[in-house]
């Protein structure tokens, strides 16, 4: 089997850094997502290969191993306690069991089948042959994007993973970075063994006009000077639709309102909300008449 250099799937260096691996992921991951390449089977195995490269390198235990190991990284506990037996049958001599290999660091250019042959051997043969050890499948990664009104409402998404379309209902009230596990939905497990796991983390886009604080939402209204003076009524969008909204008379520029429940669910609590607060800002008047200039100059001599 061809060996799959992690690192130059995600086109970065060995010692890349936690923030330049997770930099590299999301940017192919958006361009090689299934739902973005519909019918394409080249994509869905780069983004299978994507997820698998970024499933190990951003476990800093895996990632040692790997770096160590090459492809075998998986059969690395094996062969450490295989060697560790055979030094006890030595009489705790030291040295190493598997004489003729070499298990030195990884350096990402020397040919890996006389090294995985060895791995199946003592481990398991896919053929059936020797003893059958079941490894854990590999746990996928995706990142799904979200609106703040799409993560307002509980909603379902379908992904397409490996050819298999899953269907997931994601709750209303999800945070940006959280993350959801769907056991079983990983890479397939080997002999038998277990699947791995998909996480999804939420990537939820900012709103130009409303700001999320965990629960609660801020908005900033622009009221005309006449409301603000003599009073009224201001017509609010909300996530949950228009909403009235009393303005006392003489309100001072700036005043926040409170909208009780008006805010973002709560996250798998039915029925709770976080509240809103609307900062309300002036918009004195512009291109004013003769007339209008007129008027105020009388009350600006009033109030004097």
């Amino acid at each position: 089997m061809a060996f799959v250099d992690y690192y130059q799937v995600l086109g970065i260096e060995k010692g890349a850094s936690a923030d330049d691996i997770k930099k590299a992921y999301r940017k192919l991951a958006r361009k090689y997502h299934p739902d973005m390449n519909p019918n394409d089977d080249a994509a869905k195995q780069k983004f299978q290969e994507i997820n698998e490269a970024n499933e190990v390198l951003t476990d800093p235990d895996k990632r040692k191993k790997y770096d160590q190991y090459g492809e075998n990284w998986k059969h690395s506990d094996a062969y450490e306690q295989a060697r560790q037996q055979g030094n006890q049958q030595r009489g705790g001599a030291a040295g190493n069991p598997f004489e003729g290999y070499d298990f030195g660091g990884y350096n990402g250019n020397y040919d890996s089948g006389e090294f995985s042959d060895f791995f199946e051997q003592m481990f398991g043969s896919r053929s059936g042959g020797g003893r059958q050890t079941k490894f854990r499948g590999n746990d996928y990664n995706s990142v799904l994007e979200l609106t703040l009104q799409q993560a307002y409402t509980t909603q379902q998404q379908t992904f397409n993973i490996n050819g298999k379309n899953i269907r997931i209902t994601i709750p209303a009230g999800v945070e940006n970075g959280q993350k959801i596990r769907l056991k079983g939905q990983g890479g397939e497990g080997v002999n038998g063994g277990p699947n791995g796991d998909l996480f999804i983390q939420f990537d939820i886009k900012p709103d130009q006009a409303v700001q999320r604080k965990g629960n609660d939402l801020y908005e900033t209204k622009g009221v005309d000077l006449y409301t603000m003076l003599l009073g009224g009524e201001l017509l609010v969008d909300t996530f949950s639709g228009k909403i009235k909204v009393k303005v006392m008379p003489e309100t001072k520029n700036g005043t926040t309102i409170r909208l009780k429940g008006k805010g973002f669910p709560v996250y798998k609590k039915d029925g709770e909300f976080g509240d809103l607060f609307i900062s309300l800002q002036v918009n004195l008047p512009t291109n004013l008449s003769s007339e209008e200039i007129e008027l105020f100059k009388q009350l600006a001599a009033l109030k004097k």
